[in-house]
């Protein structure tokens, strides 16, 4: 499948019609989802109208954004109205919300053609779309193995053309970690760029929406639609959102002088050998391109993971509170009473996973362990940041891999949840800090699998951060490649 810009001029010139894309999108969908499972709904009436919409504009003799008619899916963690809205989970299954998130509002603003919702580990809890209760997504590069997770579903659909662009939400990793098994572009922006309202919430203090893409400027023209101010939000940001693509440059050196540095501490024990080969390559090529590559110390990244698995769990604790059985999704009605109905509600509604952290959030918040756990993270949490801080006066750009490792199998770590939560090792310190950060691919292992580089910017550095993605993706041809699937 085309790029945009590519698919925006096909349509333009009237050399194919939205309604032969989105028809060919979703019998691509139809023929792949056997395999894959990257969707939990697929919408295919809804796809055709809004096609035929764009069809008419272009009969009018009407321009068309660069976003109209283009084929797009969407993590079933985000509101639709008159959609099923079920966030991969039980007590929610029949869920159908009566309003938009602010995203979904902002992409039929800007004529996208909505093809689906896609699969997700349930609430966004999970690094491998395992969770989910409706079952799990494939790797569209080997079926056999994960295709990392939350936002598993959005990337397989993009490495696998399923959609030309996606939408994920990250809270610790959960769109940069599926973007480097899937081998697709994901960017986390800095929180409160995308407002987040009607985003199911799982950890408010850290969830962001953000793109997936096949190419950078895919990513970039998604970003701009979904990006700006909400008064929906109160986390929302009053910034002046930029023209992204424009600030795209294929040679760094025109730019004038770029720093980048190496985040010491992700490279070392627990890192595959072929990851840690690839990534240092890429930082190679960003130095052939112009830049000042020097080695930068962040020593408390090592702490990200134990504070956000205080800190996450204790907001999903609270958060996931709501969902009792009264005003919304599933009941459980045998019960004598109303506490064995919020009793048997969550416990039959819930998975496994939900139910661990919810635990392990309430634990972390009840008396006597508030200021042993909770507290001491959040101290733990302003280290971080400050680190950040001080390694971005020294350089512009900071550069780790995105997971230790390539896909694992599916049913591999499903048993060893601390294994799992190690998957997120390099992508939890952003999401504590609030920064930018987008994953791309720099390689493959020998066995074929796509391997990510992360890049990370300062607060509202997400031009510079795409501007140096481009340049190293028009130096490679990694994202040319693609699954033969």
């Amino acid at each position: 499948m085309a790029s945009i810009r590519e698919l925006h001029q096909q349509l333009v010139e009237k050399e194919r019609s939205a309604v032969e894309l989105a028809t060919e999108t979703l019998e691509r969908i139809e023929a792949l989802e056997p395999q894959l499972h990257s969707f939990l709904h697929i919408t295919a009436d809804l796809a055709l109208e809004q096609a035929r919409r764009v069809d008419a504009k272009l009969a009018a003799g009407e321009a068309i954004e660069l976003l109209e008619g283009i084929p797009i899916a969407i993590k079933d963690n985000l509101c639709t109205r008159g959609l099923p809205t079920t966030c991969a989970s039980r007590i929610l299954e029949n869920y159908v919300p009566p309003y938009n998130a602010t995203v979904i509002d902002k992409l039929h603003a800007a004529g996208a053609v909505i093809v689906g919702k896609t699969n997700l580990d349930e609430f966004a809890m999970g690094s491998s779309t395992e969770n989910s209760a409706f079952g799990h997504t494939a790797n569209p590069w080997d079926t056999t193995r994960v295709p990392g997770g939350s936002s598993g579903g959005s990337a397989a659909a993009v490495a696998a053309r399923e959609c030309v662009v996606s939408l994920g939400s990250d809270t610790g990793g959960s769109i940069r970690q599926p973007a480097s098994f899937c081998g697709v572009v994901g960017l986390k922006p800095t929180y409160g760029l995308v407002s987040r309202y009607g985003l199911v919430a799982y950890a408010s203090s850290l969830d962001q929406i953000g793109p997936f893409g096949r190419t950078v400027d895919d990513t970039a023209l998604l970003l701009e639609a979904i990006a700006g101010y909400d008064p929906k939000d109160s986390t929302s940001l009053k910034t002046e959102v930029p023209s992204y693509s424009k600030f795209i440059q294929p040679n760094l050196k025109s730019k004038g002088r770029l720093r980048v540095g190496v985040i010491q501490e992700t490279f070392g024990k627990g890192l595959d050998p072929e990851v840690e080969t690839a990534v240092k390559s890429a930082v190679e090529t960003l130095q052939e391109l112009g830049a000042e590559v020097q080695v930068v110390s962040c020593p408390t990244f090592r702490y990200g993971l134990p504070t956000y698995y205080i800190l996450a769990p204790s907001e999903a604790s609270s958060n996931l509170a709501r969902y009792d059985g009264v005003k919304y999704g599933m009941r459980v009605d045998d019960a004598e009473d109303l506490v064995e109905m919020y009793s048997k509600t969550r416990a039959r509604g819930f998975g496994p996973e939900v139910k661990r952290r919810i635990v392990i959030g309430t634990y972390a918040l009840s008396a006597g362990y508030y200021d042993a756990y909770y507290l001491k993270a959040q101290k733990v949490r302003t280290l971080i940041c400050q680190d950040f801080q001080k390694a971005f006066a020294q350089v512009d750009v900071l550069v780790t891999p995105t997971a230790p490792t390539t896909a694992f199998k599916a049913g591999e770590k499903t048993d060893d949840p601390l294994s799992m939560y190690l998957s997120d090792l390099m992508t939890i310190p952003v999401n504590l800090a609030g920064l930018p950060a987008v994953s791309m691919p720099c390689g493959f292992d020998s066995q074929g699998l796509p391997i990510g580089v992360q890049l990370i910017g300062n607060i509202l550095q997400e031009a510079r951060l795409l501007e140096v993605a481009n340049a190293y993706e028009k130096a490679t041809d990694w994202t040319q490649r693609h699954p033969k699937i």
